[in-house]
């Protein structure tokens, strides 16, 4: 069995990590937008203020804002089916709190769909993508203000209305899992207010998070009923961080670690945005960690009206659940794990496990029988550009084609596979630790973590590889 006709193949970005131009056209500041760079080894900071003489690496990212033609032709070239970016909300909004919208914030995104649409390529838009409004960090402490769940709305209200005929597919918020763990304070709650550090030493507070994470979980259903009410043509996902486990061993102690870590860190929001409601085996959860979600009327009829249409998420790596704290740990997306001894790893210590993407898709279709999207999916390393320009990434094909094979075979298994989006299809910016470093992308961008660099773009080996990948439908790896 093969790809379906109208597979969606593509690739994915977002907003803070490629754009630049952070305070041009009015734009506000985001919380990365007040984060300083780090490395696989130190951890990037978070700054109340922009400190003069330190190096904030989204304020110029690979400057998408001013090369967005040539990238999307680029992204033609290759035949994409589909770009997945996000809108930044501080485009829109600078602070949040605005009554009427930025004009030339939606001008920038009316421009980059139509480019899109020019050569035939499907937006696939996140509607919020690790940028919290600062402003909204300083008022309400991120989404722990349930004033935030209006303010959202009011935005997106606004890209439903301007991209009406233009745009088919929305996802509400980007890995909105983190939230489950303590990483979610930065990169998606905002719950940051006063912080200034390396952002792993950010005291967490698992009340305060999951109150966050709820806000969240009720705003992005409100704007999926909306969706639906106002705009029937809309299809709406959600997207999570899959963090595959496996039980280090048959030990019983192991395999109850792994059913509970799978719950709480993979199902737990999907479970509540596809199903509609809060899943059983939180309450013991939140029991035993003395949590307590506040809810107000009408929230749990909200989350039973807004479920998703589509279910897409990111797959890197997969770790091992184990019940005893001895063994060898490994790192990961968001969290690390215990290491699994037969997988190989990359420089940055994320196990590389394609089998598991096979697994992973059959999981996730076995429970919820509605199609699904990979919306992000590659290899970050360090690529060498040769003295006569070329980029020969052997890597990365070998990484890329032996998960796609492994879509395929889950394909074969009967899951409803709708597209593949591989993360950072150009060089962007890392959201885990602010380098240039960590590059994923199909083409590279001469950006340097030193901020330096001309920005020119130039293909690399794997550039003409994915191009027969879409051209013959998966069939030629």
């Amino acid at each position: 069995m093969s790809f379906r006709a109208d597979f969606l193949w593509g690739g994915a970005t977002a907003a803070n990590q490629l754009e630049g131009a952070w305070d041009v056209d009015g734009k506000g500041a985001s919380v990365p937008d007040m984060c300083t760079n780090g490395t696989k080894d130190r951890p990037k900071e978070i700054t109340s203020v922009i400190e003069k003489g330190r190096l904030y690496p989204s304020h110029e990212a690979i400057d998408f804002y001013h090369h967005y033609a040539e990238d999307i032709k680029l992204f033609a070239e290759m035949g994409f089916k589909v770009f997945r970016f996000s809108v930044a909300w501080t485009r829109i909004f600078p602070t949040g709190m605005e009554e009427s919208p930025n004009e030339k914030g939606l001008e920038f995104y009316d421009r980059v769909v139509d480019e899109c649409l020019k050569y035939g390529i499907e937006p696939l838009i996140t509607l919020s993508h690790y940028e919290m409004p600062y402003a909204l960090v300083q008022k309400y402490n991120g989404w722990y203000g349930r004033e935030c769940i209006k303010l959202f709305e009011k935005y997106c209200h606004v890209l439903f209305e301007r991209f009406k005929g233009k745009v088919k597919y929305f996802l509400t918020f980007n890995e909105i899992n983190s939230g489950t763990m303590p990483m979610g304070n930065v990169l998606s709650l905002g719950t940051v207010k006063g912080y200034n550090g390396p952002i792993t030493k950010l005291k967490d507070d698992p009340k305060v998070r999951f109150q966050a994470l709820h806000h969240q979980l009720v705003a992005s259903a409100r704007v999926i009923k909306y969706a639906h009410e106002n705009y029937p043509e809309y299809k709406l996902g959600n997207m999570i961080c899959f963090l595959t486990n496996y039980p280090a061993t048959c030990n019983p102690d192991d395999m109850l670690k792994y059913q509970s870590e799978m719950r709480m860190k993979n199902w737990f929001c999907s479970d509540i945005q596809v199903r509609g409601f809060y899943p059983e085996y939180a309450s013991r959860f939140f029991r035993e960690n003395n949590i307590s979600i506040k809810m107000e009327d009408g929230d749990e009829e909200i989350l039973k009206e807004g479920t998703v249409d589509f279910y897409t998420f990111s797959y890197y790596m997969s770790l091992c659940a184990s019940a005893s704290n001895g063994g060898e740990k490994t790192a990961g997306n968001l969290i690390g794990g215990a290491k699994n001894p037969y997988l190989e790893e990359s420089e940055w210590g994320w196990q590389i496990d394609a089998k598991g993407l096979r697994f992973t898709l059959n999981e996730i279709y076995d429970r919820y029988h509605i199609p699904l999207m990979i919306v992000e999916n590659g290899l970050g390393a360090r690529d060498t550009l040769e003295s006569d320009g070329t980029i020969n990434d052997d890597y990365r094909i070998d990484y890329l084609r032996k998960h796609i094979i492994q879509m395929k075979e889950a394909v074969e298994d009967g899951v409803d596979l709708m597209g593949y989006t591989p993360w950072g299809c150009i060089d962007l910016v890392s959201a885990s630790t602010g380098e240039m470093a960590k590059r994923y992308g199909f083409i590279y961008v001469d950006k340097y973590d030193d901020g330096t660099g001309n920005l020119k773009r130039l293909k690399k080996k794997s550039f003409e590889w994915y191009k027969k990948v879409i051209e013959t439908n998966g069939e030629e790896l």
